[in-house]
């Protein structure tokens, strides 16, 4: 691979001292990029911008967080939805904090992705592996945008996958449309769902919320072996809790 820093002092080398200049060029060039761990131009400018080089554990958060802001709002789902991939990859405290960092850091949706995404390629599943996760925040406030789906459009062919596999993917993760009798969720089956009363302080109606997520996320049934139908069950429990916090908060003003 060519990397940026040798292309440049090849190229000053050989204005200045012709082929021998090119030659002492690239090899400064290069120490250059693996000094400062350059691997494209995409690392060279975000450091021009005066932004860090992402590290490859950070890399999958940063996307996430792109995705989570991508409707101009971030919801307590996708943060929620952050934690529990921190824990499915069991991260610990720095490794934790580095993922909120990047988490942060996607929301400015300043950073390219085409270099750290071809590194992810070469790497056996992890291709897929980062869809999903990306597909899991995207279904965490029970919609995909056009936005959203043409990311990850973006991102799967990037990754070598074919469209047809990226939308396949989503399909796993998309909550049912509507409920098999049609109902409306109103505010008491909200209360009722998340098991607290018209009187119960913010933060209380926040932890049953997350509570209740963390128990029946959909993802705890991953490597599990429970049945497809198990799978869709838990995403519609999801779904709707997503769906009984949101309209609690938005009718008391949390």
């Amino acid at each position: 691979m060519w990397w940026p820093s040798t292309l440049i002092g090849a190229g000053a080398g050989f204005a200045v001292a012709s082929i021998p200049g090119a030659l002492l060029g690239a090899l400064l060039g290069q120490a250059m990029d693996r000094r400062l761990r350059l691997q494209g131009w995409d690392d060279m400018r975000e450091r021009l911008g005066g932004r860090p080089a992402l590290r490859d554990d950070e890399v999958l958060f940063v996307l996430l967080g792109r995705l989570a802001k991508s409707d101009g709002r971030v919801l307590e789902g996708h943060i929620q939805q952050a934690r529990q991939e921190m824990a499915r990859l069991e991260l610990r405290e720095p490794a934790r904090q580095r993922a909120i960092a990047a988490f942060n850091r996607g929301k400015a949706g300043k950073d390219r992705f085409k270099t750290h995404l071809r590194r992810i390629r070469q790497q056996p599943h992890a291709a897929e592996g980062t869809l999903r996760a990306c597909w899991r925040m995207v279904w965490a406030d029970g919609k995909a945008g056009r936005h959203e789906r043409e990311l990850l459009l973006g991102w799967g062919e990037q990754l070598g996958l074919s469209r047809s596999q990226v939308q396949g993917l989503s399909l796993e993760y998309e909550p049912r449309k509507a409920s098999q009798d049609g109902s409306v969720m109103t505010y008491a089956t909200a209360l009722r769902l998340l098991g607290v009363e018209p009187e119960t302080e913010g933060d209380q109606v926040k932890q049953a919320y997350r509570r209740l997520l963390s128990r029946h996320h959909p993802d705890k049934l991953v490597g599990s072996g429970a049945s497809e139908a198990k799978v869709r069950e838990a995403t519609e429990i999801t779904r709707e809790l997503h769906q009984a916090y949101a309209m609690i908060r938005k009718r008391r003003g949390l």
